[in-house]
């Protein structure tokens, strides 16, 4: 009989994928993640030492920083399953990704197995065939250095989460809390709203003009570009911060000088000055690392940085693409040759770039042995060939087109000028064609700025030449304003942290989620938006604790992790004087705890407010206080969906006059004969049908909608917005009831308690019964991803709701709160779709017998 080894990867999903191209007598098992960490809760510390004060941290501090690792609840029956396997094999092979935390991981794994026979790492990027292969072959020792950063790290976040927090949940509100790189990311956020405050929008004028050739009667726009010689402002010509006017020698128009201006070119004769052309190339971009395809993802396809991630890790573990967190863009002989042998069948050899482009990192601290996000192997799959669907197309297609792209020919264009007078003014017009695509045959970069993606497109001019005369179609005078600083959408945010050096590219989407967890930001479209709570937290640590929140004391941190990483530096050391030096974290904290006082620290400062007007974060949100003290002090509710930067004089008038009034009924209801009144509270403006009274603690309520205010609503559609929630019929499967609703998050049906948000062509008003049977019919996607394959009903005794799920580890069920681990296999999902509800109750019994 041949002899047996265990392979040790994270996931079911790796599992299944490497198990392909292993012999049988490999036995892959995953270990669901981490199998250590530092204790979330005081139930999680052991007996032996909860007397300990330390213990508390889950860091030994006293002595040389020792971390205090338990075993995550559920993952006891993980271990005992790998010990199990570990006394049948000759040697283990820990297959964990090739970064900080897979090094980690297996370096846990050895300390709880304490295996007896030879324990070897296993590293690749990629999982094919001959990576699994090559990866066998060259076997390494753990890595002491790079488990040791990634322990600092760990030990650094929570001693920042856990000394910083406590405070913070005294003097501002129970349950908020700090972190090393979450509280600079939202130092960003918040510095940028400032920014918007203190813009001033300024108002300027130009002129489009609409001409016709008269050689072949083709139309094309032309702008105003000079007036007496002197060129007209446009938008570069104002601060981009400030919104001042800051150009000298430039004519700044208003709406009386442009329309006169107008007006006198419409009668005039147009004619072509001067054309010239230019001819430019460009080189495509750089593979991806991993904060470009967040970029990208985001971009591109709408993608949040954590949703990209989570689609890269699948697309890695099903052997597509590889390692996804990586800060090199540097591509191998293979991944080289792969590209350009597909450029070739696809495209053609004049599509080849004239020699196999190379990339450098710009980073310090990359390692370039890792390679760019790019296709597995060494023959490239075409995204039509790959089986994929939905976002992990979309996003291999993405990788796919960029690498592809950076071996492809420069891309060349000719820019055409063309300058026309008219009188004593001069407009210009500008035309692009593309000579030849190159690389943008495959893929054009995104942007955040929607205008410049039109650097790529073709604008083709109509035929004419100098001296020819132009006819005027339309002269249209076009107001402008300057525009604050764009708020960060996710793009942007992962391009400053990178470029500030603010944690590491793979830490990018946590950061991201965890300030939007919090509360401390929220999402409108595309922007990040920092909250009136996130906008406090933020001013207090700015304020007290300075240097722990500034952009340089973070990048700092990460290149102390770095040096760890590289056995350049002692890591104890490092956390010794960053906690208990002289300057250190937990010196801070209790020196600045006595000054802080937690009336101030609730305070949000903003510049656009009045001095006798304060705005404050409390338990119910934020607020206004106006009026003076005692009985002649006014408090009102601010709307969360009003942002700081948003919240203008009249506003903050209009919500006082409406808490000084208290209730006034706009009218009687034509039903039910009961006033309306209108109120705000802190989801915003609402509606009420009737008094709260002893008989009536909860009359019915409705949200005042977008774009209708306090002042417009009207009575009748304010009868309209009260007949919701709307009862449609009663589901044939169940007998429960299907509602339609309002909600702070649009429109929704539910029923039984699951909830479907309607689609934009639904109208909550209208909708039928079928079409909200259909809706509440589709698979629901949970807040972390997950999908829902299975919905059996009530576990028969613990009448708890039971449910299969796909997740990032592969299907799992849910028992009311509790994620229940599901034998290898059964993790599919059609086996899952067949299984009656007593076997899924019998499988969740005795997982939860092992816990």
């Amino acid at each position: 009989m041949s002899e047996k080894y265990l392979v040790i990867v994270e996931s079911p999903t790796k599992a299944k994928t490497i198990r392909k191209f292993l012999p049988k007598n490999y036995i892959i098992e995953a270990s669901m993640g981490h199998v250590r960490d530092l204790p979330q809760s005081a139930t999680d510390i052991p007996a032996k030492y909860k007397k300990e004060e330390w213990a508390k941290l889950g860091v030994n501090v006293e002595n040389d920083f020792e971390p205090l690792y338990v075993v995550p609840k559920g993952k006891s029956k993980i271990i005992r399953e790998l010990k199990k396997k570990a006394k049948e094999v000759s040697i283990i092979y820990l297959a964990t990704d090739e970064d900080r935390e897979g090094e980690s991981i297996s370096w846990h794994l050895i300390e709880l197995l304490k295996p007896k026979v030879p324990v070897k790492r296993m590293v690749f990027h990629e999982i094919t065939k001959t990576a699994i292969q090559r990866a066998l072959d060259e076997c390494r020792d753990i890595n002491e250095s790079l488990v040791k950063a990634q322990e600092a790290r760990r030990v650094l976040d929570r001693l920042y989460g856990y000394t910083l927090s406590p405070l913070i949940w005294k003097k501002i509100a129970y349950g908020l809390s700090a972190g090393r790189v979450q509280s600079t990311g939202l130092k960003l956020l918040s510095e940028r709203e400032e920014e918007r405050i203190r813009f001033n929008s300024t108002e300027y004028w130009d002129i489009k003009a609409t001409l016709k050739s008269k050689s072949d009667g083709g139309e094309f726009e032309a702008k105003l570009y000079s007036v007496d010689g002197k060129r007209v402002a446009s938008s570069k010509d104002f601060d981009s911060k400030t919104g001042e006017f800051k150009s000298k020698n430039v004519t700044l128009l208003d709406e009386k000088k442009v329309k006169e201006l107008a007006a006198a070119a419409e009668k005039n004769e147009w004619k072509v000055k001067s054309m010239e052309e230019k001819r430019s190339t460009s080189r495509p971009t750089q593979p991806f690392i991993t904060s470009t395809l967040q970029q990208e993802g985001n971009r591109k396809l709408g993608m949040s940085a954590k949703d990209t991630m989570r689609t890269a890790q699948r697309l890695y573990e099903e052997g597509f693409i590889t390692y996804m967190r990586t800060d090199s863009p540097n591509l191998s002989k293979e991944a080289i040759g792969g590209a350009r042998k597909s450029i070739e069948e696809l495209y053609g050899k004049e599509y080849l770039s004239e020699k196999p482009r190379q990339f450098a990192s710009k980073s310090k601290g990359a390692q370039e042995a890792h390679e760019a996000i790019r296709p597995a192997g060494s023959d490239f799959v075409h995204p039509k060939d790959t089986g994929l669907s939905g976002r992990e197309l979309s996003l291999y297609e993405l990788i796919w087109k960029r690498t592809m792209a950076s071996q492809m020919a420069e891309a060349q264009k000719a820019t055409l000028s063309v300058k026309i007078t008219v009188g004593d003014d001069e407009y210009s017009a500008t035309g692009t064609r593309i000579i030849f695509p190159g690389y943008l045959r495959v893929y054009v970069e995104g942007k955040d700025d929607p205008d410049s993606a039109l650097d790529n497109k073709e604008v083709i001019l109509p035929k004419f030449n100098e001296g020819d005369s132009l006819d005027s179609v339309e002269v249209k005078a076009l107001p402008h304003e300057t525009k604050p600083p764009a708020r960060y959408t996710e793009a942007s945010i992962v391009q400053r942290l990178e470029k500030e050096g603010i944690g590491r590219p793979s830490t990018y989407a946590t950061i991201i989620g965890t300030i939007l967890d919090r509360g401390y930001a929220r999402k409108e479209g595309n922007a990040i938006i920092p909250t009136f709570t996130g906008m406090a937290v933020s001013q207090l640590l700015n304020n007290y604790f300075s240097g722990l929140v500034n952009y340089s004391f973070t990048s700092e941190m990460e290149a102390n992790l770095d040096s760890i990483a590289e056995g350049e530096l002692a890591w104890n050391k490092f956390l010794k004087k960053f906690y208990l030096g002289a300057k250190g974290l937990k010196t801070q904290v209790e020196k600045k705890e006595k000054e802080i006082k937690p009336d101030e620290s609730r305070k949000v400062d903003l510049p656009q407010l009045k001095d006798s007007i304060d705005v404050r974060v409390g338990r119910y949100g934020p607020y206004i206080i106006a009026g003076g003290k005692g009985k002649d002090e006014v408090h009102a509710s601010i709307p969360e969906e009003i942002a700081p930067a948003d919240l203008k004089p009249e506003d903050i008038d209009e919500l006082i006059e409406l808490s000084k009034k208290g209730p006034e009924p706009i009218g009687m209801h034509p039903e039910t004969g009961e006033p309306i009144y209108c109120l705000v509270g802190r989801y915003g403006p609402y509606l009420q049908l009737g008094e709260k009274t002893d008989d009536n603690p909860k009359p019915k309520r409705a949200s005042i909608t977008k774009p209708l205010t306090p002042k417009t609503i009207t009575m009748e559609m304010a009868v309209k917005l009260l007949s919701l929630p709307r009862e449609l019929g009663k589901h044939p499967e169940t007998g429960h009831v299907l509602v339609v609703n309002n909600g702070r998050f649009g429109p929704y049906v539910m029923h039984d308690g699951e909830f479907r948000s309607l689609k934009k062509d639904d109208d909550v008003y209208t909708i039928t019964f079928d079409r909200a049977l259909e809706i509440i019919k589709e698979p629901k996607k949970t807040r972390r991803g997950s999908t829902l394959i299975k919905d059996f009903g009530k576990h028969p005794k613990l009448k708890k709701g039971l449910k299969a799920y796909d997740g990032k580890y592969g299907i799992y069920f849910k028992l009311g709160t509790k994620n229940v681990t599901i034998p290898e296999e059964m993790r599919d999902a059609a086996k899952i779709e067949k299984m009656e509800l007593a076997e899924a109750a019998k499988i969740c019994d005795e997982s939860l017998k092992d816990k």
